[in-house]
């Protein structure tokens, strides 16, 4: 697999961006990452899938993609974000989704909404009951005149999973800040919030439920629910991770998708 080649397509009026990773495949996998991530949040995941084409979302508000000036991050715009990169970018062809947290939700409601043009979908540890704040992350400056600086900043509001913000770090000629929009995430984090069970059960599609059993955002009981009662759900526990599988073990992460994905074949 190449590097990856950014570009750039419209939605709603918003110039979104995106990381094509390429890959040697008739299928697509659209990769969705967290709050405060970015495009590159899976760039370690998507070069494990070179028989793949590859595609990873900036989602609005997020890494290159613009921030919406009227703060809309409501569920039907992340969807129609979706939709139109897949009408526009790749022709309409259905996708498998993978999602992390906040992509993770956009996954599987844009599968109970469009079911045609997804074939699967991947959460990674997000479930159907949420409730989380996100309005500490106001508290960081828009600068630093360093990026140690940055750093203890993140650290001085109390998160742990630091490199995962320090993923979207840039600097400028003001210092260096985070790409995300930190004003709309908060308010992005209460348009997730809710009980979301109606469109977790709404699809027929195969599903893979990815859990982190020391995560803060899904515990088990809820996940092992979620595979339970829903037809088609498979189901992998993470022991010894958090919420970013992905992050703490790459090589468990990616064999259970390609387990996943090659019992369907």
């Amino acid at each position: 697999m190449n590097s990856p080649i950014r570009k750039f397509f419209l939605s709603s009026g918003l110039t979104l961006s995106y990381l094509d990773f390429g890959g040697d495949h008739e299928k697509t996998m659209l990769m969705l990452h967290g709050h405060f991530g970015n495009a590159r949040t899976f760039s370690e995941v998507a070069i494990k899938f070179g028989d793949w084409r590859v595609v990873a979302l900036d989602q609005r508000g997020h890494g290159w993609s613009e921030h919406p000036d009227d703060k809309d991050f409501s569920r039907d715009s992340y969807l129609e974000d979706i939709f139109s990169f897949i009408q526009n970018e790749l022709g309409g062809k259905s996708v498998t989704l993978l999602g992390h947290s906040l992509g993770g939700v956009n996954a599987y409601q844009f599968a109970a909404r469009y079911p045609e043009l997804v074939d699967a979908v991947i959460v990674e540890d997000v479930g159907v009951e949420i409730q989380a704040d996100l309005s500490f992350i106001e508290k960081l400056p828009a600068r630093c005149e360093s990026l140690r600086k940055l750093k203890q900043s993140l650290l001085d509001v109390g998160l742990r999973s630091v490199d995962y913000f320090l993923e979207s770090a840039f600097e400028d000629e003001q210092g260096w800040g985070l790409r995300f929009d930190r004003a709309g995430m908060a308010v992005s984090q209460q348009k997730v919030n809710g009980d979301w069970w109606a469109d977790w059960l709404a699809t027929s599609c195969p599903i893979l439920l990815i859990h982190g059993m020391k995560s803060i955002f899904l515990d088990t009981q809820q996940a092992k629910k979620m595979a339970a009662i829903r037809p088609n759900t498979q189901l992998v526990l993470f022991e010894d991770c958090g919420h970013d599988v992905h992050f703490h073990d790459l090589e468990g992460f990616c064999s259970s998708i390609k387990t996943f994905l090659g019992n369907r074949s």
